[in-house]
């Protein structure tokens, strides 16, 4: 009978370890990766419904986009929202998904919930920008404002807008509520370019059809972001 207890307890005491091997595995597998290297694959939900397996998409470029986020308590960054809007634009005028074989991923470090106001302050957030370029009376703006509205005209060329509650959402938006991804990649912070507030350090990478990290891009600051027009001759380099 004590053989028995005692064989019982080394199969359950094996079956224990398995398991405990198995999970730090699988959670050592999303790490920091250089160009060159296979990416690390990963499963996450998405907004739109489902979920999406990285290695799923095994035979088609991916773009992986880490907006910042919060930029500060109930604060978006309004660069993501421009961005966002300006790639969707390039989407229905250039067909980018099919012209580059390619698929578009955003991938936020919240819940759904936080998600969702995300996707919803796009119209606010796009009509702050086109306030700061065209101010009312921009003969009466004090030198801070005249700033800004500088820089808004220059950072922000183009006009977008959404209509309240009627976001589109094309691409699928990941929802990285337990920051394994972010965290894992090394691009998840509680404090950066100024804001002490959970968010991405804003970055971009590119994964090619066979799964092998091609670009990848890690802001300096909030700024400091590729262009479209960039990326996209990075991947006209990949499908060459």
């Amino acid at each position: 009978m004590k053989k028995l207890i005692s064989s019982q307890t080394i199969l359950i005491s094996f079956i224990s370890l398995a398991l405990l091997t198995g999970l730090l595995f699988s959670q050592e597998r999303i790490r920091p990766v250089t160009v060159g290297q296979y990416m690390p694959d990963f499963s996450l939900p998405t907004f739109q419904g489902g979920e999406i397996i990285l290695s799923s998409l095994k035979g088609k470029n991916v773009l992986l986009i880490f907006p910042r986020g919060l930029a500060g308590e109930a604060h978006w960054c309004h660069i993501d929202n421009y961005r966002y809007a300006e790639l969707m634009d390039l989407e229905k005028k250039k067909n980018l998904r099919k012209k580059y074989n390619l698929e578009i991923l955003y991938v936020l470090p919240y819940s759904q919930e936080v998600v969702n106001e995300w996707v919803e302050s796009n119209p606010e957030q796009l009509e702050h920008i086109e306030e700061w370029k065209n101010p009312s009376d921009p003969e009466k703006l004090d030198e801070r404002n005249k700033r800004r509205m500088e820089f808004a005209k220059s950072a922000f060329p183009k006009s977008f807008s959404f209509k309240k509650g009627d976001v589109p959402t094309p691409f699928p938006i990941l929802i990285d509520a337990e920051r394994q991804v972010s965290k894992g990649l090394g691009i998840f912070a509680t404090e950066w370019s100024g804001s002490k507030i959970d968010q991405c350090i804003s970055s971009v990478f590119i994964v090619d059809k066979e799964g092998t990290l091609q670009f990848k891009y890690i802001g300096q600051n909030t700024f400091d972001r590729p262009s479209f027009g960039y990326l996209m001759k990075m991947l006209e380099k990949i499908n060459q």
